[in-house]
């Protein structure tokens, strides 16, 4: 058989195939989002130039916002711009009715709005946000022109949202119908990928060999993912029916991964806690337990979890979980052979009542991967959301710090009387309201100054010496779409995203002609200097107004951070488990997104989030077990126990509302105490973590205990005068 041309063996060769789809899961992703802008933009500019709308730039502009990869997250963000265009330019339409007459109040009622608005995308993430930037925006940029002819407010607006429909709607066509990248793609993806790498994060921690900055590493991923995939989840059901039908399935799936997450870091902190006092022979009695689930797991570390591999494993635990309490008496009976302290009896036990719940958790999770296969299912019923958690404080700097530069922007273009301090105000009032949901709005604003005024620099030059030459809307295209991949491409980049989006929206804005184009050299360079001050104005006012990236803000939201202990303990039991889970995460993510560049501030953040998860969940737990307890004498109201751990409950609310080494020497004594009373309260039923209430009341009280005590934790720094309570608790 004669040999084939190397170049032909260089196309069939499997290195060459394996790096393109490489290539294309990456950059071609990017070079494939840039085409479809371009394809989007030119349609729609086409069409707004041939039904002669006013402004065609402004559909062009509604597609460079709305564009994303994937085709959900356009259809969500169109629906909230949509929303958002409609409430300004309704707001828009009432102030120049009230105030045509009088641009001071005007300009203080339009402060407001955009202040409230500003604060509405701050306390709002994700496209919720979207839409009060656009509504607060909106009003800007329609009122502040139409104030010199308050009799064309109404159709001005009227234009803008059939100019805005028409962009939002070539957006979406062109992203379902040319190569779609869906967002129930990247969910699915997602789901199936995180449980092998847990499971992975699992073993390790079972069987000792994870490190504490991977363990910490691991925690932040894992937070990350919950928060984005709740993100991934409101898009997906924009775009596909078959994942709105197993929307519940989806928030119950993330609301059990938080729960998964937390029992296992509940255990690790455990284990760690007692390997590294040398509690050898508590470690060697939990060990044989440990390695029968690591074992269960092994076969799912590091892969991909489809529904069928869920089946497969609830299988495996409901074996596992059956078979937990018999093993643990036998484990218990040959522990107590060596004659054990009341300690050590303790943390056996808290180990193994640890385990059990972690394992019945998974067991639930895996039940809910599983029941994804089907189109109905009785483990959609689920009603208890997502809870994000956003900092007033935050919300309302933003809010006050958007009014501010609206005031005196416009305060300057009235006392000025500056032709262009229009274009200066509303250009500001954009781009506050663009860089409001970001972590850093100083740079958000820095980075759009920037490419707006690379955008002045290209438009000048195609405005005043390229457009008079071309003739015909194709030669229009080929001019502008340099400029479009450039912006496209460097707003697909986070770093530079920025950059692309002042580049795109403001090329736009000042260099894309109209209808009937007017070439006015003094207008044009006005304009461009008055963009670029409005966004440095921003910019300065990010840095100086309440930055939200700063040391002020990161103690508040660790005070958040703690309150959620206050929470778990005066919270509404129904649905507790899962906001507390929730809120604590999100205030997390947000926290660490605004330390960036502070990994002393992120460790403190991380390990606050540890203590308050820990000794939240334990108290929910606890109060569960008092909800459910049987009617007998022993479980009463009145009985000393009872009576301990609501005295404990007010000295932990003292502790975390503010840590101090009084506060948390009275915790501990509250804590020891609950223990004492539990322990000489005698229960009518044996004496085993399945059967006896008040086995479990002590396991978790003993695990708050050590919690408290735990020498990783921030309130370690409190208890420096109490080493023999560390090592007692360990």
């Amino acid at each position: 058989m004669t040999p084939l041309p190397a170049p032909l063996r260089w196309l069939y060769s499997l290195e060459w195939r394996r790096g393109f789809f490489d290539w294309a899961r990456s950059d071609g992703v990017t070079w494939v989002y840039i085409f479809k802008v371009l394809i989007a933009a030119f349609l729609t500019l086409w069409l707004a130039m041939r039904l002669e709308l006013p402004q065609p730039r402004t559909a062009m502009i509604t597609v460079f916002i709305v564009m994303q990869p994937q085709s959900g997250q356009v259809f969500a963000k169109s629906f909230y711009r949509f929303l958002g265009t409609l409430a300004g330019s309704t707001v828009m339409v009432a102030l120049i009715a009230l105030f045509a007459q009088n641009t001071e109040l005007f300009l203080g009622s339009l402060a407001i709005w955009v202040g409230i608005c500003s604060a509405g995308a701050a306390r709002y993430r994700n496209f919720r946000a979207y839409g009060f930037v656009l509504a607060g925006y909106t009003a800007a940029m329609v009122g502040l022109p139409a104030l010199a002819h308050p009799d064309g407010a109404f159709m001005a607006a009227v234009w803008r949202v059939l100019e805005i429909s028409l962009g939002i709607l070539c957006a979406t066509l062109v992203s379902a119908a040319i190569l779609p990248q869906t967002a129930s793609a990247a969910m699915h993806n997602a789901l199936y990928q995180r449980f092998g790498v847990f499971a992975l994060f699992v073993t390790d921690g079972l069987r000792g060999r994870s490190q504490r900055d991977a363990f910490e590493a691991g925690n932040v991923r894992f937070i990350a993912e919950a928060v984005g995939l709740e993100g991934l989840r409101s898009v997906t059901v924009f775009e596909d029916p078959h994942m709105r039908r197993r929307n519940g399935r989806l928030s119950r799936l993330n609301s059990e991964f938080m729960g998964i997450t937390t029992r296992f870091n509940a255990l690790h902190q455990l284990l760690e806690r007692l390997r590294n006092s040398a509690a050898d022979q508590v470690v060697a009695a939990i060990k044989p337990g440990l390695q029968d689930l690591a074992e269960v797991l092994d076969g799912y570390s590091g892969r991909s979890l489809t529904s069928a591999d869920a089946a497969r494993l609830v299988t495996a635990l409901t074996v596992y979980k059956e078979g937990l309490p018999a093993r643990v008496r036998s484990l218990r009976a040959t522990f107590q052979e060596s004659e054990p302290s009341d300690a050590e009896q303790l943390d056996f036990h808290t180990a193994y009542e640890l385990l059990y719940r972690f394992v019945d958790d998974l067991h639930s999770y895996a039940q809910t991967h599983a029941s994804l296969a089907d189109h109905s299912h009785a483990r959609e019923q689920w009603d208890e959301p997502f809870t994000p958690q956003t900092n007033w404080m935050a919300a309302a700097a933003s809010g006050i710090r958007a009014a501010f530069i609206l005031v005196v922007l416009g305060s300057y273009w009235v006392a000025t009387a500056w032709p262009s301090g229009a274009t200066m105000t509303l250009i500001a009032a954009a781009t506050v309201g663009l860089s409001a949901a970001t972590p850093n709005p100083k740079r958000m604003a820095f980075q759009m100054a920037c490419g707006t005024f690379l955008g002045a620099l290209i438009g000048f030059v195609e405005m005043f010496f390229i457009f008079p030459w071309i003739d015909g809307f194709p030669l229009l295209c080929v001019m502008l779409a340099p400029v479009i991949v450039l912006g496209s491409f460097l707003s697909s980049r986070p770093q530079y995203a920025g950059v692309g989006l002042g580049l795109l929206i403001f090329f736009s804005t000042g260099s894309v002609p109209d209808n009937l184009t007017v070439y006015n050299p003094y207008t044009f360079i006005n304009d461009y200097i008055a963009m670029v001050l409005g966004m440095l104005v921003c910019a300065a006012a990010g840095a100086i107004i309440l930055p939200p990236n700063s040391r002020w803000l990161w103690r508040r939201l660790e005070q958040d951070l703690r309150g959620q202990v206050v929470y778990a303990i005066s919270g509404k039991l129904k649905g507790l488990a899962s906001s507390f889970e929730s809120r604590t995460r999100d205030l997390l993510h947000q926290a660490y997104g605004l330390a960036a560049g502070q990994p002393h501030v992120q460790r403190d953040l991380l390990r606050w989030m540890f203590v308050v998860l820990e000794v939240g969940h334990a108290i929910i737990e606890l109060r569960k077990e008092q909800a459910i307890l049987p009617v007998h004498p022993a479980y009463a109201e009145s009985q000393p126990w009872r009576q301990a751990i609501r005295v404990m409950g007010r000295a932990l609310v003292r502790l975390f509302l503010q840590p101090g080494s009084n506060n948390l020497e009275r915790a501990l004594v509250a804590v020891d105490h609950a223990i004492s009373r539990v322990q000489s309260t005698d229960e009518p039923f044996a004496p085993h973590f399945d059967t006896s209430a008040l086995r479990r009341v002590k396991s978790y009280l003993h695990f708050i205990r050590t919690s408290l005590l735990d020498p990783q934790s921030p309130l370690a720094a409190y208890a420096i005068a109490k080493p023999e309570g560390l090592e007692h608790a360990s």
